[in-house]
C-alpha cells in the first residue's frame, strides 16, 4: 500500500509495471499464516483489512499499472493482477483460485474479468487457466514467451508515460469511478472530468 502511495505521489513516475521475483508471480496467501491467528483478538478482521488496502492500492493508483504476469497468479495473487490497469503474461503462467480446497471465499468479485460461467467454473473447481486461455477471452492483452514479457511491458508503459500526466491521472480516476455506474450517470461523470 505504501508502495503504490508513494508512486501516485512522484512526479517522477508516469506508469508503473507490476511483476513478480523469480518464475511465481504471486502464489497469494499463506494459508499456514492463519493457523496462528485468533478471531477473538481481531486478527481476520485486521489481516482482511489490510489484505483488502493492498489490492485497492494498486486501482486507486493514480499512475497506470501494468501487471507483467510472469508465472502462476494464484488465489489472492490473482487478486492483485486483476486491480492492475493492462495485464500482459507469460505463455508459462496461468491464474487459479484454489479458495474452495482450503474451504475459504474470497476473490469472487475479482473473476469480473471473466464471463459468468467461466468465472464460477473457476471458483466451485479450482482449475487452473493457461494464459493462452486468458488471451483468447480477452482477459490480458498479451501472451507471450518469458523472455519478451518485461520488454513488452516497458514498450506499453513508455507510450503511455509519455502523454499528459494530468490527463491520464483524470482518465484513470474516471475509469475507476464509471466502472460502478450506469452508462447515462458515468459518461456524463466522463465528460465533468474532461472540462
Amino acid at each position: 500500500t505504501q508502495i503504490f502511495d508513494s508512486l501516485s505521489d512522484d512526479p517522477e513516475v508516469g506508469c508503473v509495471i507490476l511483476t513478480g521475483a523469480g518464475k511465481v508471480f504471486s502464489a497469494g496467501a499463506d494459508i499456514k499464516e492463519r493457523s496462528g491467528m485468533s478471531a477473538s483478538r481481531g486478527d481476520y478482521i485486521r489481516h482482511n483489512r489490510l489484505t483488502r488496502e493492498s489490492f485497492y492500492a494498486i486501482r486507486d493508483c493514480a499512475k497506470p499499472v501494468i501487471c507483467a504476469v510472469n508465472g502462476p497468479a494464484i488465489g489472492a495473487g490473482f487478486a492483485l493482477m486483476a486491480n492492475c490497469d493492462i495485464l500482459l503474461a507469460s505463455d508459462n503462467a496461468y491464474v487459479q483460485m484454489p479458495e474452495i480446497d482450503v474451504g475459504l471465499a474470497g476473490g469472487a468479485k475479482f473473476l469480473e474479468l471473466f464471463p459468468r460461467s467461466k468465472a464460477r467454473l473457476m471458483f466451485f473447481t479450482g482449475r487452473r487457466v493457461p494464459a493462452a486461455e486468458l488471451y483468447r477471452c480477452g482477459v490480458i492483452e498479451a501472451c507471450l514467451p518469458p523472455d519478451e514479457l518485461l520488454p513488452a511491458a516497458r514498450a506499453i508503459a513508455a507510450e503511455i508515460a509519455a502523454k499528459s500526466p494530468v490527463a491520464l491521472m483524470r482518465v484513470k480516476h474516471a475509469f475507476n469511478v464509471v466502472e460502478e455506474m450506469p452508462l447515462r450517470d458515468g459518461y456524463r461523470f466522463e465528460q465533468g472530468v474532461s472540462a
